[in-house]
C-alpha cells in the first residue's frame, strides 16, 4: 500500500493528511497551539509546539488509517509562510519565532529598499517590495535589535522547514515558500546574492533550495521512531501554504484563480510566464509547479476579522449556539443573509492587523463606516463578509490591469464553506465560484507533491487532474453585482481618506 502524507504547519494550527495513490483522504489530524503576542501587532510562536503538534497528528493519522509504518512513502510539508527561526550552531532555537503577521519590521523595510537602491530597484531584484510581514525584515529586525541573538545565529529558517530539519536533519527549502523571504531572485528559482551582499547578510545562513516535488532527504532513525515511520520514508520541498493550498484547489494551469478565507484572504492565480507590478501591489512568487509563477494578493485579516467579531462581541450569539449545539458561524451567517446586499451603506475595513495588498500598510485599522441606528448585528456581519471581498477584489482588479488571464475561479478555505459568502464573492467579482471534491487545502497539495516526489505520478498538473473534480458552482447575480461595482470605489477610496488618521493613531 503506497500512502502519502501532507503536514501543514499553521498558524492556529497543524494538521496532517493521509492520502492513498489515487488521491482519496484515509484520515487527518489537527492540533492547536499559542499565538504570542507580546507587544502590540507582534506575532511569535514557539516551534517546539509546532513539533509536538507534528508528531501527534501523524500518529493519530496513521493510527486512523490503520497504516503500517511502511505504507507511507513520502510526506510533503506545508507552513505558513514568512515566518522566522532562528537557530544557533547546535541548531538550537534562539527565540520564539516571529510570524507572517507580525509587524514590528517597517523601518527594516524602508532599510531594505535604502540598501537596494529603491523600491523599483529591490523589485528588479526580488519581484517583490519590502513588507513588513516578509522574513528579510525580521533578520534585520534582529540585528538592530537583538544583537546578541543575531551573533548567535547560524541559521534562518522558514515554518514548515523548522519541522523539515527535525524530520530529516537537512537544511533545505523550496522555491515557492522562499520566495516570501525576499531573498530569493524570483525569476532564476535562486537566492538573490545581490540583494545578500546589499544587505551584509551571509547565504550560509539560509537553507539550500530546491523545487517543490523535490526530495530533499529521508527520516531520520529518531524521527522515524517518534513518528511511527520508517526511515525509508521520503520527505519531499513541499510548498508555502498558499501555493500549496493552490495545488490542492487544482491551480496549477493557466486561467485559473483561486480565493482563499482562513485566517487571512489569498488571491492566487498561476502564470506560465513571470509577470510583475511595477508598482508592487501584489507578490509575485515561484509557483510550486516546476518552472512556473504565480501572483498573488494577502489581506491579513480574513477570517480572523468574522473570529475577532465572534470572540469580542458575539457572548450571547456562543451562548445560544452552545445551547442548540450548533456553529455559530452558522448563527451569524443567517443573520447576515437576511441583510441587504450592501448591507444599508455599513463598509468594514478589514485592517486588524494592519493590511498587505494593496496598501502594505503596518498603520492601518479596521473600522466599520456608515453606522447608523438601522444597523443591527446582522448587518455588522454582512459587513464584515463584504469588505474582506471588497479587500479581495483589490487583487483581482490588479491582476486584471496586468492582463494576466483569469477564465475560472475556485473557492476554499473555511470561509468557502458559507454558500453565503461564496455567493457574495461571485457577485462582487462578477464570476462564477467553484467549489472541488477536496476542502483540506494546503495539506491535500504538499500530500499530492509527496505522491509526485515518490514517482506515484509525472508531474503535479497530472495528480491534480487524476484527483481534483469541480462540484459546485454559485452563479453571480447580476442586481447584487451593480450594488458591489458601485459600492467599490467607496471602499477603495475610504482607505485614501483614512490612510494619515491612520498614521496619527499609530502614533499615540
Amino acid at each position: 500500500m503506497s500512502v502519502f502524507l501532507g503536514i501543514d504547519i499553521g498558524t492556529s494550527g497543524t494538521k496532517t493528511l493521509a492520502i492513498d495513490a489515487a488521491g482519496r483522504i484515509l484520515a487527518s489530524a489537527t492540533q492547536t497551539y499559542p499565538l504570542h503576542h507580546p507587544k502590540p501587532l507582534w506575532s511569535e510562536q514557539d516551534p517546539d509546539d509546532w513539533w509536538k503538534a507534528t508528531i501527534a497528528t501523524v500518529r493519530r493519522a496513521v493510527e486512523a488509517a490503520k497504516l503500517k509504518p511502511a505504507d507511507v512513502k513520502a510526506i510533503g510539508l506545508s507552513g505558513q509562510m514568512h515566518g522566522s527561526v532562528f537557530l544557533d550552531k547546535n541548531n538550537k532555537v534562539i527565540r520564539r519565532a516571529i510570524l507572517w503577521n507580525d509587524q514590528r519590521t517597517a523601518a527594516e523595510c524602508a532599510e531594505i529598499e535604502r540598501r537596494a537602491g529603491g523600491r523599483a530597484a529591490l523589485i528588479r531584484m526580488v519581484a517583490n517590495p519590502a513588507s513588513t510581514g516578509f522574513t528579510a525584515p525580521k533578520i534585520l529586525w534582529l540585528r538592530n535589535h537583538e544583537p546578541k541573538n543575531f551573533e548567535k545565529t547560524k541559521k534562518v529558517l522558514l515554518p514548515k522547514d523548522e519541522i523539515r530539519r527535525r524530520l530529516t536533519g537537512e537544511f533545505a527549502t523550496e522555491v515557492s515558500d522562499a520566495s516570501g523571504m525576499l531573498l530569493l531572485d524570483v525569476s532564476q528559482r535562486a537566492w538573490s546574492a545581490d540583494l545578500l551582499s546589499k544587505l551584509d547578510l551571509d547565504s550560509a545562513l539560509l537553507a539550500r533550495c530546491y523545487e517543490s516535488e523535490e526530495v530533499t532527504g529521508k527520516l531520520t532513525s529518531i524521527a522515524a521512531a517518534e513518528l511511527g515511520l520508517s526511515t525509508d520514508c521520503l520527505v519531499v520541498g513541499g510548498a508555502g501554504d498558499c501555493a500549496a493550498g493552490a495545488v490542492g484547489n487544482g491551480i496549477v494551469t493557466k486561467g485559473v484563480l483561486s480565493t482563499s478565507l482562513g485566517t487571512s484572504g489569498v488571491v492566487f492565480v498561476h502564470s506560465d510566464e513571470m509577470k510583475l507590478d511595477p508598482e508592487g501591489r501584489v507578490h509575485t512568487f515561484c509557483h510550486a509547479v516546476r518552472g512556473k509563477w504565480h501572483m498573488m494578493g494577502v489581506n491579513l485579516s480574513a477570517g480572523g476579522s468574522l473570529q475577532w467579531f465572534r470572540n469580542a462581541l458575539c457572548e450571547t450569539a456562543s451562548a445560544d449556539a452552545k445551547k442548540k449545539k450548533v456553529d455559530v458561524y452558522g448563527i451569524l451567517d443567517s443573520e447576515a443573509a437576511a441583510a441587504p446586499c450592501g448591507s444599508d451603506g455599513l463598509f468594514f475595513l478589514p485592517y486588524l492587523s494592519g493590511e498587505r495588498t494593496p496598501h502594505a500598510d503596518p498603520d492601518a485599522r479596521g473600522c466599520f463606516i456608515g453606522l447608523t441606528l438601522s444597523h443591527g448585528r446582522g448587518h455588522l456581519v454582512r459587513s464584515i463578509l463584504e469588505g474582506v471581498t471588497y479587500s479581495m477584489r483589490d487583487s483581482l482588479s490588479i491582476f486584471e490591469s496586468l492582463e494576466v488571464p483569469i477564465k475560472r475561479i475556485r473557492a476554499s478555505g473555511g470561509g468557502a464553506r458559507s454558500p453565503l459568502w461564496r455567493q457574495i464573492q461571485a457577485d462582487c467579482f462578477g464570476y462564477k465560484v467553484a467549489t472541488i471534491n477536496s476542502e483540506e487545502g494546503a495539506a491535500y497539495g504538499v500530500a499530492l507533491l509527496a505522491a509526485v516526489g515518490a514517482g506515484e505520478y509525472k508531474n503535479i498538473a497530472e495528480a491534480c487532474g487524476a484527483t481534483i473534480r469541480v462540484v459546485g458552482e454559485t452563479a453571480p447575480n447580476r442586481a447584487a453585482k451593480k450594488v458591489y461595482d458601485a459600492g467599490f470605489p467607496i471602499y477603495q477610496q475610504l482607505y485614501r481618506s483614512l490612510k494619515s488618521d491612520f498614521k496619527a493613531i499609530a502614533r499615540l
